[in-house]
């Protein structure tokens, strides 16, 4: 098993939450692109005003590496027409896939009907361009029960809608890596909260983001069941290290 078409390499830092110019964060992003390329990762993942970047470096050097961004960034609370804006804006600078935050505040407030639109318009214009869809539920941000309900939402919408040989297209991913929570309780990927969403998703595939740093903790969700990793320790995992990055 070759573990880096598990990973998909992520800096989703802006300038500012870096502490860095606009000129140094972008020669962060850069040594994060080459880095995916030199290492053979399945993706680079990076904020939409950078694809274009990514695109150029990777044509240059006629890499296989594909190009995520995430849409709607980090709070998911946007009208879904602004989150289409957005996908499309990627989508013409040739993104590869679309990792919208889902409006799970919506949700939590029951307005089930808004949420199942959105999972279909914004499914609708990845696949229509195909181009890999995934959707953020932001479990640290929900109850177990609500991490059953939203997941188990996310697939009979897609599975009411959409045909069998688009299920694989359309991923159920867990986390920003950017959501706060209380008492440094874990704001990304667990064991616990992953069995749940590989329970409830099926025959959606499972993308695990934040909190996976060691070659351990990603073997273990590979052996769970998820098809994806999100994390900005890919290559310490990749080559067995330790990360103590946060996300």
């Amino acid at each position: 098993m070759n573990i880096k078409q598990y990973l998909d390499s992520t800096y989703l830092k802006t300038a500012e939450q870096a502490g860095l110019s606009e000129k140094e964060n972008t020669k962060v992003v850069e040594g994060f692109i080459q880095e995916a390329i030199d290492e053979g990762f399945k993706l680079i993942m990076i904020r939409p005003d950078k694809v274009s970047l990514a695109h150029q470096m990777i044509s240059k050097a006629k890499s296989d590496v594909l190009i995520g961004t995430v849409i709607d960034f980090p709070d998911g609370t946007s009208d879904f027409d602004v989150k289409l804006q957005e996908a499309q804006e990627a989508i013409n600078n040739s993104v590869d896939e679309l990792d919208y935050v889902i409006n799970y505040q919506a949700f939590k407030r029951g307005e089930t009907n808004l949420v199942k639109n959105e999972i279909i318009e914004c499914t609708k214009i990845g696949l229509l361009n195909k181009k890999a869809v995934k959707f953020i539920i932001e479990v640290a941000a929900l109850t177990d029960q609500q991490i059953i309900q939203l997941s188990a939402l996310i697939k009979n919408t897609i599975i009411s809608n959409f045909k069998e040989n688009d299920y694989q297209n359309v991923f159920v991913k867990s986390s920003t890596g950017f959501y706060k929570t209380e008492d440094d309780l874990p704001n990304g990927a667990t064991v616990h909260t992953i069995k749940m969403m590989l329970e409830n998703s099926c025959p959606l595939p499972v993308k695990a983001a934040g909190g996976v740093r060691t070659i351990d903790e990603a073997m273990e969700m590979i052996k769970l069941g998820v098809k994806r990793i999100g994390t900005s320790s890919a290559k310490a995992i990749s080559k067995g290290e330790v990360s103590n990055d946060n996300y």
